[in-house]
């Protein structure tokens, strides 16, 4: 996939979570190039051009670090969630290293930093996390271990394998880590073999897991609609308190057998979340 590269200039680069473990969230870019068919991210991006060629245009932030040592300096001290509606270490953080420059502005600021990402790309910036570690914690989504699904729904994506092999490494090091497994898709990656798959190579590397489910907005509807053939069916099921409440049941008693703390996703999106990434644990101690 081709992915269109644009800049942008902003007026402000830390905007306030209203969830209670993460205080702020900065995001680099604008889209995001792993394209994901499940992101509703989308419905909370303001560029039309952006959400109708998701995975396709990313627009870079490129006066991001100059109002974000501005900022800084102003701001009361508290966690940052990096990032919550775009990848922080997508492709283009290779040449631009936004996410590695506001990373170290932020950790040198006083502030914590809490980063979610779906690239092995983030083992560039150890240096960092390990001058830091007392501030920073590092999370991986990773929804499914088999690459055949993993390149259909997550197309620009990097492999499973190598998300997983990078959050070991992470973890080795001493900076905490988790594992984002989510959104949890009806007859996709609900069943405890599928969590098991991605969970019981990596328990002894979390420090907790957070699970998600599936967040149904036109965006994600559509994309899955073409992508699923039983996509109707799938999305039914998504919406079922019932199917979720087994599902959650099913993968807490996995994570109790392994000895790692679980917790299921408590808010919805129309109560202000507005990402995947605004789950991540960012309360550190």
């Amino acid at each position: 996939m081709v992915v269109e590269y644009c800049r942008t200039r902003v007026k402000s680069a830390l905007s306030r979570s209203g969830l209670p473990d993460l205080d702020y969230a900065l995001n680099p870019y604008v889209g995001c190039a792993h394209g994901c068919l499940y992101c509703y991210a989308r419905g909370y991006t303001r560029i039309a051009e952006i959400v109708e060629r998701w995975g396709r245009l990313v627009y870079v932030k490129e006066n991001l670090l100059d109002v974000l040592r501005q900022e800084v300096r102003k701001l009361k001290p508290g966690v940052v969630g990096v990032s919550t509606i775009t990848d922080p270490y997508q492709p283009i953080e290779a040449t631009e290293e936004l996410t590695r420059r506001a990373v170290q502005i932020l950790l040198k600021g006083g502030f914590k930093v809490s980063i979610q990402t779906k690239s092995p790309l983030v083992l560039r910036d150890l240096d960092i996390l390990l001058e830091y570690a007392r501030s920073v914690d590092v999370g991986f989504t990773i929804i499914t271990m088999d690459e055949g699904v993993s390149s259909i729904l997550e197309p620009g994506a990097p492999p499973p394998r190598a998300r997983a092999e990078a959050l070991t490494r992470i973890s080795r090091t001493g900076v905490r880590t988790w594992l984002f497994y989510g959104p949890v898709i009806p007859g996709i990656n609900d069943g405890v073999e599928h969590f098991g798959e991605v969970l019981r190579p990596l328990h002894r590397d979390v420090d907790l897991v957070l699970i998600d489910r599936l967040r149904i907005t036109p965006e994600v509807r559509r994309s899955l609609g073409q992508a699923l053939a039983n996509s109707e069916r799938v999305l039914k099921i998504a919406v079922s308190r019932d199917w979720w409440s087994k599902t959650v049941k099913s993968f807490e008693n996995l994570c109790s057998e392994l000895g790692v703390r679980c917790i299921p996703s408590i808010a919805e999106p129309e109560k202000g979340v507005r990402s995947l990434a605004d789950y991540s644990p960012g309360t550190i101690k």
